[in-house]
């Protein structure tokens, strides 16, 4: 079963700005029209860079209809719907249609430890309750579970569920993941396999690293789909030092940082996680031509 395609390239897993404990929506709005500009495809909104485990349903809803007001079908825009509570899940995925937008992003349940069956039945709720294309997220390195194949075997045979954003380590997971060909799309999930998925024949990366460098990440994935691979890999090469420091401590606290060293949003986060005032040494990133 050949899926719909939601986006195909960058698409950025876009931060939520702070000041003073609220959404700065100043800063969003510039960060915003910065990606716009960038050349990115998509953004995904209230995932796990934009900090969603923190937002109130009125706080994240509000964020979902400001950014489909600004975004005005400019790029492709998917909301994270995804809870470890299936009822709260299928609520956000509701308000996440109503609204209105490309697709919706919902992660494995996380900290409950769910059965196989339980994580199967989970993502069948809530992909029963929406239209939208949803794509799964496998994170495991974040909730403790790992989205397993005899469970992928079974919820790729539903027709709404048209990919997977992938951020675990493992090469021979990637690869394995390409058997279910067009039945699920395949998206890299760390800005360190961006070329690897692309070479793969998916469909692209959801990239921290493009809130501060929307260009660089647009331009690599552009490169690879345009049949000038030696560019992308040359760019991906260049870009693992950056990638490194991004990620030397939880995401989104480096991101949130140098984004602040930038002009683009204050260096705010919610608790449990704290600011940092540095990163790893790293050399800046420009756009190869």
């Amino acid at each position: 079963m050949k899926k719909q395609i939601i986006f195909e390239g960058c698409g950025t897993a876009l931060i939520t700005p702070f000041k003073n404990g609220e959404i700065d929506y100043t800063a969003l709005s510039r960060l915003i029209e910065a990606q716009i500009s960038g050349g990115v495809d998509a953004l995904i909104i209230g995932g796990t860079t934009g900090e969603a485990s923190t937002l109130s349903d009125s706080e994240r809803y509000a964020l979902f209809e400001y950014c489909k007001e600004a975004v005005l079908g400019r790029v492709k825009l998917i909301f994270g719907t995804g809870t470890n509570d299936t009822r709260t899940a299928i609520a956000h995925t509701r308000a996440a249609e109503k609204i209105g937008c490309d697709g919706v992003l919902v992660v494995t349940p996380y900290y409950n430890k769910g059965t196989q069956e339980g994580i199967y039945r989970h993502f069948y709720a809530v992909s029963s309750e929406t239209e939208l294309p949803v794509l799964l997220y496998n994170v495991p390195g974040r909730t403790g579970v790992n989205l397993s194949r005899s469970v992928l075997d079974r919820l790729v045979r539903i027709e709404n569920i048209v990919g997977i954003k992938e951020a675990s380590d493992s090469a021979d997971r990637l690869i394995s993941l390409r058997e279910y060909g067009e039945e699920l799309h395949l998206y890299a999930g760390n800005d360190s396999q961006a070329y690897t998925v692309l070479s793969l024949g998916g469909h692209g990366v959801i990239s921290v690293l493009s809130n501060p460098y929307p260009d660089y990440v647009s331009k690599l994935c552009r490169a690879y789909r345009e049949g000038d691979t030696p560019l992308a890999l040359k760019m991906q090469i260049e870009a693992l030092e950056a990638i490194r420091a991004l990620f030397s401590e939880t995401n989104p606290a480096p991101v949130k940082f140098l984004c602040s060293t930038l002009g683009i949003c204050e260096n705010e986060l919610r608790l449990p996680l704290a600011p940092i005032t540095s990163l790893p040494d790293f050399k800046e990133l420009n756009v190869i031509i």
